[in-house]
């Protein structure tokens, strides 16, 4: 196909979750089958074909107070350089606009020098961090279980939104568990390649670094944690700990805040999510 040649962009169904799991496959990602049902199901998510093969996609998930959420910016190989990344981020925001939404994204270095120019603005930074074996595989007491409830009500307080539908549905997953100590609260549930673990609430680095350390120690890995940057001293203990940085994420939001966020959480759900 030229470059000149007109691109057709539509919007994907729940069908299309097999074909959207090979894009985010071969670029890497670490998104299952249920992330992309979640996005087709309870999403608005576009995409370009090539015949019958899924060659790019985006998707808005939208969240209350008028929030949406931006992610699965994927183009294949040999389509890039054809600004379809363009064309899709283009035609969430106009779905956005339609609903009179404020939307967020989580960029890779690459996406931000996209995402600036059509207006996006920084504001916090993540590190995605991985861990394949704990330093210290000494097995801890049991941790203890708790409620979709509590989780919801310290993210929505983090967040300034609810997020209650992804987070009940995480939740609700064979293999995911909401886990707490000590003032420190967090989700884990499975990836294609590693368990995810966020969002991740806490008092304290201390605490939050003990419930990684309780989990990591209980349960077979890998395992990712997209942590927040300015939570210095989490982020030193992760490493200390054996966790290597895989890559940076921005954070950037078009249109003006439309709430204020309380606690800041030490790790997110994910930069597909927010």
């Amino acid at each position: 196909m030229a470059a000149t040649e007109p691109i057709d962009i539509v919007e994907l169904g729940v069908g299309d979750a097999q074909a959207a799991l090979v894009l985010s496959a071969e670029a890497g990602w670490n998104q299952n089958e249920a992330d992309w049902r979640f996005f087709l199901a309870q999403g608005i998510v576009f995409g370009l074909r090539e015949g019958d093969r899924l060659v790019a996609s985006t998707a808005l998930l939208s969240y209350s107070a008028g929030n949406a959420w931006i992610s699965m910016v994927l183009v294949t190989p040999s389509w890039r350089r054809r600004g379809i990344a363009t064309r899709l981020v283009d035609a969430c925001l106009a779905a956005a606009t339609q609903r009179g939404l404020t939307t967020w994204l989580d960029a890779t270095p690459a996406g931000a020098a996209v995402y600036g120019p059509l207006g996006f603005t920084p504001t916090l930074q993540l590190r995605r961090l991985r861990l394949e074996t704990p330093m210290d595989t000494t097995v801890t007491r049991p941790l203890s279980a708790s409620s979709p409830e509590a989780l919801i009500a310290r993210d929505c307080d983090a967040m300034g939104f609810d997020r209650r539908p992804l987070l009940s549905e995480f939740a609700a997953r064979p293999g995911s568990r909401i886990v707490s100590e000590a003032g420190a609260i967090t989700l884990v549930r499975d990836g294609r390649t590693a368990r995810h673990i966020g969002p991740l609430l806490a008092d304290h680095a201390d605490q939050a670094l003990a419930l990684i350390d309780a989990i990591v120690r209980s349960e077979t890995g890998p395992w990712l944690i997209d942590a927040v940057f300015s939570q210095g001293e989490f982020l030193d203990g992760l490493i200390r700990a054996g966790w290597n940085i895989e890559r940076p994420f921005q954070r950037m939001r078009f249109g003006p805040a439309t709430v204020l966020a309380g606690e800041l959480p030490f790790a997110v759900a994910g930069p597909e999510f927010g």
